[in-house]
């Protein structure tokens, strides 16, 4: 395709209620979004990097200015292009994943839409219904965390997923257990907030039947990950310690885990995601979608993900209503435990042109060289 124009589009989307993890609390979302324009199709994308840099060490300011100065200009330097080539052509560019994978799915979705291929069809889902489960932040208090579970579950939610931290851990999670019984699916995220030092404590959770303990240990301690899980019967998942189909065959061939959750941003995008499928599937190690409260945009993407094969636990993509009182796109809706994937040509949504307007703080227009 020749690329006509980016635009990088900064909107502010405040969150239903403030979200806690053990990195903090998100009550708004400042979202980098990514318009390609071909003479085609125009394609969209959204970068999953946070406001700041507490989950990883992208956020969106630097995300915003590492595309535009950085990437925008290798991508147009490449004049026709594919979204196949996108990758090698940032590669010179170290790390910023996230940005990177928007670029990618920027310039997917809008080949994909000029071809009239949906992006589930193009990664080869086989799935056309997603099992929908839902995060559940750090609250304040066990009964008000009691309140939001039962909520959800009374939404339809498939499986219930709670932040842990220190001093929030074994309490919550024997709670809604006590209070919602054996049947509920249950799993704890540590987001990195725990030491090989807290192994024993860690064990006190093997009592509850979780379906896995996400990322316990800081991402870079794979190794400290293979240990604690010859510690535990509560299954190991790694989240941001994958960043790439290579880290996910060398966790797995150390037994740092039994479970992987794969989130297109962190491995630079739905390409390299699709590899980290593979890769585990080949390995009999089943995956699941993360999420990163994305709008409508990043929604429809990972809902295409998801439905791989080889995603074979709930994912972590809610309802639009979960997060925001109004997505940038046409709401996604939860029925009967479940969400429907896209089936119109790129990621099957675009935004809501009048939303987009309210909610839009920056807007940022480039271009190759030589076009007006």
């Amino acid at each position: 395709m020749k690329i006509e124009s980016v635009e990088l589009l900064r909107v502010g989307m405040p969150l239903v209620s403030p979200f806690r993890t053990s990195f903090g609390t998100q009550s708004r979302r400042d979202v980098l979004l990514v318009r390609v324009i071909t003479p085609e199709a125009e394609g969209w994308a959204e970068c999953v990097a946070m406001a700041e840099p507490l989950y990883s060490s992208e956020y969106a300011g630097a995300a915003h200015r590492v595309t535009a100065g950085h990437l925008l200009p290798r991508l147009f330097a490449c004049g026709d292009v594919t979204a196949a080539a996108v990758a090698s052509a940032l590669a010179p560019v170290r790390g910023h994943r996230m940005a990177k994978a928007a670029v990618e799915a920027a310039v997917l979705d809008a080949e994909l839409k000029a071809a009239g291929v949906p992006l589930s069809r193009h990664l080869g889902a086989t799935q056309s219904r997603i099992v929908s489960g839902v995060s559940v932040g750090i609250h304040e208090s066990v009964p008000e965390l009691l309140k939001t579970v039962g909520g959800c579950l009374a939404e339809g939610y498939a499986r219930i997923k709670l932040k842990i931290e220190p001093g929030w851990d074994i309490e919550p999670v024997a709670a809604v257990r006590k209070e919602f019984g054996d049947d509920i699916l249950l799993q704890a995220d540590a987001n990195s907030a725990y030491t090989r030092a807290d192994a024993r404590h860690l064990a006190g959770l093997d009592p509850y039947g979780l379906l896995m303990l996400e990322q316990p240990l800081e991402e870079e301690d794979v190794a400290g990950h293979a240990e604690l899980a010859r510690s535990l019967t509560t299954p190991i998942c790694l989240d941001e310690s994958i960043v790439s189909a290579q880290a996910a065959h060398e966790a797995i061939r150390i037994g740092a885990c039994a479970v992987v959750n794969i989130k297109p941003g962190r491995v630079g995008g739905y390409l390299e995601a699709r590899r980290v499928h593979d890769v585990c599937a080949a390995a009999g190690v089943p995956v699941w979608a993360g999420g990163m409260l994305e709008t409508g945009i990043g929604r429809a993407a990972n809902l295409a993900l998801a439905g791989l094969p080889n995603f074979t636990l709930p994912s972590d993509i809610s309802g639009s209503d979960r997060y925001y009182r109004q997505d940038l796109t046409e709401s996604f809706v939860v029925n009967d435990g479940t969400i429907p994937v896209p089936d119109a040509p790129g990621i099957g949504v675009a935004p809501l042109p009048e939303v987009l307007d309210e909610l839009v703080t920056q807007r940022e227009t480039l271009r190759p060289a030589g076009r007006a």
